[in-house]
């Protein structure tokens, strides 16, 4: 997935935190908008944690063309 839609998502979160903070009409209003802010850096988390992976994906494949044209010019 895209990493902007990781930074949508987390901005998202951050707007109706404190929209549900400000203009809530519940009992507790308070916590459910701070609950909902705890989000925000749980979905930037999880973005870094998926453009690592892909990081790592690259790492590992270009890892194996080398090892393979290693073995290719060894066998000669």
């Amino acid at each position: 997935m895209k990493s902007s839609y990781y930074f949508i998502g987390a901005t998202l979160s951050i707007l109706l935190s404190i929209y549900v903070f400000l203009f809530g009409t519940s009992a507790n209003h308070e916590q459910v908008g701070i609950f909902i802010g705890l989000w925000a850096p749980t979905i930037m988390g999880l973005g870094i944690f998926n453009t690592l992976l892909g990081i790592l994906d690259e790492m590992c494949c270009a890892h194996r063309r080398i090892e393979g044209r290693q073995n290719e010019a060894n066998e000669r």
